[in-house]
């Protein structure tokens, strides 16, 4: 389980065999922006079965006022739009989830990873 209750659930679908070139573009260009804005992540994840050419990152919150704080320094930090137009051409579409841990008591004390 995520140490950060809320976590932005990000789904990328990529142009077909654009994949190399869309990540070279988003850890140059959106990374240093993302970790100086963001944090850091929970984790960066490739489709492998299932609907393809999806990039998938999460990143962890304390609650939605701590998302949107956070989203609005990325969203307006002055480098972040020459990341939009570097990448624009290899995003077919965008999935953004917020989702919220769950405590099950079957599974005390664990955590993933």
């Amino acid at each position: 389980m995520s140490p950060k209750p809320l976590v932005d659930h990000r789904i990328y679908t990529i142009v077909p065999r654009r994949m190399a070139e869309f990540l070279d573009v988003f850890d140059r260009l959106a990374m240093p922006i993302l970790l100086e804005t963001l944090g850091h992540p929970i984790g960066f994840h490739t489709s492998l079965v299932g609907p393809q050419n999806q990039f998938v990152h999460l990143w962890g919150y304390d609650d939605l006022a701590d998302y949107e704080r956070r989203s609005a320094r990325r969203d307006s930090h002055p480098d972040f739009p020459a990341y939009l137009q570097a990448s624009a051409h290899l995003i077919v579409a965008q999935e953004t989830r917020l989702i919220r841990a769950v405590a099950l008591p079957s599974v005390k004390g664990w955590r993933h990873g």
